[in-house]
């Protein structure tokens, strides 16, 4: 992704998120941006629940609202918490849903100052499972 201003909004828009999150239990806020392949940037915040199974994590948050509008391909996400002595990257589960949209995603790990580390989906989530192992190919 080379555009630094739409990197820059993306940051934003991450760091935005984050401040809704809903996590009286962990007290962890986490937000994610995603960017559209037309440009649109969706995000999502963690929402947690008393019954901690159910609590749903800020990349699929946005994932799920940006599918729920229309949006099926992606090019970058921005993922932000609160730790402020290094770059934390999606849970587990984040990754392999990611996964699910394609293998190409450019990923900026985000501090809370704003400064963010750029990586990729697959540097993350080496020999994934993909929807490709079970012969469907993402259109």
């Amino acid at each position: 992704m080379a555009d630094n201003a739409k990197v820059k909004k993306l940051v934003s828009k991450c760091l935005q998120a984050r401040d809704m999150a809903y996590c009286p239990y962990s007290r962890f806020p986490v937000g994610a941006a995603v960017l559209t392949a037309d440009g649109a940037i969706i995000t999502g915040c963690n929402v947690e629940n008393a019954s901690f199974g159910l609590t749903v994590c800020a990349e699929r948050t946005a994932i799920q609202r940006a599918v729920a509008e229309g949006h099926s391909k992606f090019t970058a996400i921005a993922v932000t918490c609160d730790i402020k002595d290094s770059f934390v990257g999606p849970c587990g589960a984040c990754r392999q849903v990611l996964i699910e949209f394609g293998t190409d995603w450019v990923v900026y790990l985000t501090k809370p100052d704003g400064s963010y580390k750029e990586t990729s989906l697959k540097d993350l989530l080496p020999l994934a499972f993909s929807p490709a192992h079970l012969g469907h190919k993402i259109t």
